[in-house]
């Protein structure tokens, strides 16, 4: 039993005791004690007062006097006003060592047959472009998501719905038709999803011409510039090719088909080389080609149930006035389908693929308001978790000289900033001069190990919810709250491991009762107990950040203390065990925690 949970057996004893009532476990309020006060842990005295009708110093004193007598874990206590300071035994912080020491994946749960299953989506590619650095925050979220809900004790199924029908995948056919001249990914030496993506941007440089020409015409016909453009962007020709394009794709032409299933081929392809570099996977990919068929039923059944209603025009809509929003659009008056409707199609598929209790989506903030529909049409169709369906809402990832416009070419493509990041740790790295006696396969392993550390830590420490900046050169310092301070922090305490055995010190199992313990000590003991709480934390309230902030916490009070403490050269032997003990064990907490955040820890820097 943790040390908290014992102090909260007690303090029940005590309230009972000396005031004759019960108190539920809730009442309790133990918090760290404030780094200026003697103490370890505070109690909070003032939900006691009704009972003892006395004042809080007085209350807190006897409190104080019940728990020093009656609890062997606190060894003395003072009161601050309505505050009750507990300093717990040392002997209790060497068990708690003991209890961490033993247990591999400590502060994390185990799933169980009977556990929760819980479903995440993300990544959410269209197949006219290759990933870019919104996708990379998409991605590091949902895969660190996954690996922390895991961590709180539940099944997870890592899922991925890709974008690949729709007017915007005929642009890039219809281009590659066009100017194309049969280049293949083989020909051209570029990835699938590049190539592909070079044609959306030729398509959307030629329709712009198009609109111009157009435009300049329909204006010296007497139209005003607004009015001008908006047909010229209507009767473009090449739009309308691409609409066309669209027509025989839904009615299975089998040129189109063929094109179509051959130029996604490449993309994919493309995509799993990004996802293999950024470490991320999924265990069953949907594809809004197949799932739209199936939301068109779903809505057809709730039409026939009356869950919904058809115009006069033949469209389909969701009267949602009675839930606070207005009337949504479910199928066009042709009977095509909106995203909504493949939302509703792939939510159909996976409840038949799995027996979801939990469903989170990993999507950006622009889309607030289709979750919050999306969560009251899956209510009102009858998916048991629809109504409780996540949308963790995340904000957009901006560059020092601004936005991202993919149709523009623009975007920081996910490869490029991948090979950057990798490339601009080897150059740091040499210039620190971190990569002394190593064969140049490990350098180049090292450099993109803390590379991505370096990206993926800067991107998933900030609060998902708000938009972020993101700056290269910061993310690769090796000071600070970055992810390469805290890999250097980890390496530096496997090289300490790796010179004890070299010395032929054993790490023993368990620590006697009075191992010695400084401050500092016992500062790093309660800092790692407080792991299991950072990862329930981060699963409750969906957020990285949580994880990611408490690795940096505890690297730094770490390297507080082996500034002020030496551990190999320790006094005596037994402080020298403590020590070794202590940090084996942030070194193992360390690299617990940043596997949650899917990062890498270097044993060498």
């Amino acid at each position: 039993m943790k040390i908290e949970n014992r102090i909260c057996n007690a303090v029940q004893r005590a309230i009972q005791t000396l005031y004759g009532q019960e108190v539920p476990e809730s009442m309790i309020q133990l918090q760290k004690t404030r780094s200026n006060f003697e103490g370890n842990l505070t109690l909070v005295i003032f939900p006691f007062l009704k009972m003892s009708k006395k004042k809080p110093e007085d209350t807190a004193q006897e409190i104080g006097a019940y728990l020093a007598e009656h609890c062997d874990d606190i060894a003395k206590y003072n009161v601050v006003k309505g505050f009750l300071n507990l300093v717990i035994a040392q002997k209790a912080w060497v068990g708690l060592l003991n209890d961490i020491h033993a247990d591999e994946k400590f502060g994390e749960q185990q799933a169980t047959a009977d556990s929760p299953l819980v479903m995440i989506e993300y990544s959410s590619p269209n197949t006219n472009k290759p990933l870019h650095l919104g996708h990379v925050r998409n991605n590091l979220l949902g895969w660190s998501l996954a690996q922390i809900m895991a961590a709180n004790g539940n099944r997870v199924v890592k899922t991925n719905i890709v974008n690949d029908r729709g007017i915007h995948i005929c642009k890039s056919m219809l281009a590659w038709l066009k100017w194309g001249n049969g280049e293949t990914p083989e020909s051209s030496g570029k990835k699938g999803d590049h190539l592909i993506g070079d044609y959306y941007v030729a398509f959307d440089k030629h329709y712009r011409a198009e609109v111009e020409e157009l435009k300049t015409r329909f204006v010296a016909e007497g139209l005003d510039d607004e009015a001008a453009t908006e047909k010229a962007k209507a009767e473009a020709p090449l739009i309308k090719e691409a609409h066309e394009m669209l027509v025989k794709w839904e009615n299975n032409d089998p040129d189109v088909r063929a094109l179509w299933e051959m130029m996604n081929s490449w993309v994919y392809a493309g995509f799993d080389e990004t996802y293999k570099a950024l470490g991320v996977g999924f265990d069953k990919i949907y594809y809004e080609s197949k799932t739209y068929l199936e939301g068109k039923k779903k809505v057809e059944e709730g039409l026939a149930k009356g869950l919904f209603f058809r115009k006069e025009d033949n469209s389909v809509w969701a009267d949602l006035s009675n839930d606070g929003l207005d009337q949504k659009l479910l199928l066009r008056s042709d009977g095509t389908s909106v995203y909504m409707t493949q939302d509703i199609g792939t939510a159909d598929m996976r409840f038949r693929d799995f027996p979801i209790d939990k469903m989170i989506y990993v999507v950006g903030n622009e889309q607030n308001y289709h979750f919050q529909v999306l969560s009251i049409l899956l209510d009102r169709l009858g998916f048991k978790w629809g109504k409780d369906l996540i949308h963790f809402s995340y904000g957009m990832v901006e560059l020092p000289n601004g936005k991202m416009k993919s149709r523009e070419g623009t975007v920081v493509d996910a490869d490029d900033l991948i090979a950057t990041m990798v490339a601009d740790a080897r150059t740091t790295s040499d210039e620190l001069g971190k990569f002394a006696d190593m064969s140049e396969d490990e350098k180049n392993e090292i450099a993109r190990i803390v590379g991505l550390g370096a990206l993926k830590y800067f991107i998933l420490k900030v609060d998902a919810r708000k938009n972020m900046l993101f700056n290269p050169e910061e993310s690769i310092d090796f000071n600070g709250n970055t992810g390469p301070f805290i890999q250097y922090t980890y390496a530096r305490i496997r090289s300490i491991m790796r010179k004890a055995a070299a010395q032929g010190i054993e790490i023993p199992a368990l620590l006697p009762a009075d191992a010695p313990l400084n401050d500092k000590e016992i500062g790093l003991i309660q800092r790692m107990s407080e792991f299991e709480v950072a990862v329930k934390d981060a699963g409750k309230n969906y957020n990285p950040g949580g994880i990611a902030n408490y690795c940096y916490d505890l690297t730094k009070d770490f390297n507080q203390f082996y500034h002020d403490y030496s551990i190999l050269s320790a006094d005596t032997e037994a402080e020298k065990t403590t020590r070794l003990v202590i940090a084996a064990n942030v070194a193992k907490i360390i690299k617990n925690g940043m596997e949650l955040l899917g990062i890498e820890v270097p044993e060498r820097m």
